[in-house]
């Protein structure tokens, strides 16, 4: 994209740090620094002005890494103050800008706006980025949207992870680039495989998913909106074959259903 670059960083086993940087400005914003170090590595790789935390929940695989990083910039007071973002709530580290829905800020000429997705955990934030004048724009759905796929309910309810899949995320344009937290994509879009058997767009990502390695399935992220509209089942309950599988008559009845059937798949 001409007006940001979103380096993703691969962290732990299976997770996902991403870097935004506004090509205009340099200024950059780091997504869920579970390993700051690293994260520190790239940005000086990257040449940009690091000043801007996103968290997106307090999960320790995400927020973990927020105090180290927030201590890093104390002892570095020429690298500038380290703002850091999240939901309002105590469980995440380092928290000085508490977000709700449609807050808004900027990094560098980008714009984002923060969609409050609750269900995971309480107080999850998903962050919609927008940038130049070609509309190019990127979201950073933490553990709310997954390629295929869609967070435990750890702290919510069905309607809340509907809200967040069909009201908000559903709503964003369909070309919006999709950077989820974990590389989950074999397991998911197996689920949306026997869920869909007919569904040849997730046959055929199956089908990569199956072929690639780690790297491979890595690359498969970021989606998109109007990709996650056609193959992630939890964003399509309202389809007769959907609701079918589950032997469910409504669209939230499915969302509830189907994730009890995924958490056992």
């Amino acid at each position: 994209m001409a007006s940001m670059t979103v380096t993703k960083i691969p962290a732990l086993k299976d997770n996902f740090m991403y870097l935004v940087v506004c090509n205009a400005t340099r200024q950059a914003a780091v997504i869920d620094p579970v390993e700051p170090a690293r994260v520190l590595e790239v940005a000086r790789e990257q040449g940009c002005k690091l000043n801007q935390l996103l968290t997106t929940h307090h999960h320790w695989d995400h927020a973990g890494g927020n105090e180290a990083l927030c201590e890093q910039y104390r002892q570095h007071a020429d690298w500038g103050q380290l703002t850091v973002y999240g939901g309002d709530d105590e469980r995440i580290p380092g928290l000085t800008n508490r977000v709700g829905q449609d807050d808004t800020f900027a990094i560098g000429q980008l714009r984002v706006r923060c969609l409050a997705t609750p269900c995971h955990t309480t107080s999850h934030v998903c962050y919609y980025v927008e940038g130049g004048d070609r509309g190019e724009r990127a979201v950073f759905t933490g553990d709310t949207l997954f390629l295929a796929g869609c967070g435990r309910f750890f702290e919510g309810t069905p309607d809340q992870m509907y809200d967040a899949l069909i009201g908000k995320l559903s709503a964003l344009p369909d070309d919006t680039r999709v950077y989820c937290g974990h590389e989950y994509a074999l397991q998911n879009l197996r689920f949306g495989h026997q869920v869909e058997p007919d569904n040849a767009d997730t046959r055929a990502l199956l089908e990569r998913a199956q072929a690639a390695d780690l790297e491979g399935r890595r690359a498969l992220v970021p989606s998109t909106i109007g990709q996650e509209k056609r193959i992630n089942v939890f964003m399509r309950v309202h389809q007769p074959a959907v609701q079918a599988y589950v032997g469910k008559g409504t669209p939230l009845e499915t969302m509830q259903a189907l994730r009890a059937a995924k958490d056992k798949f």
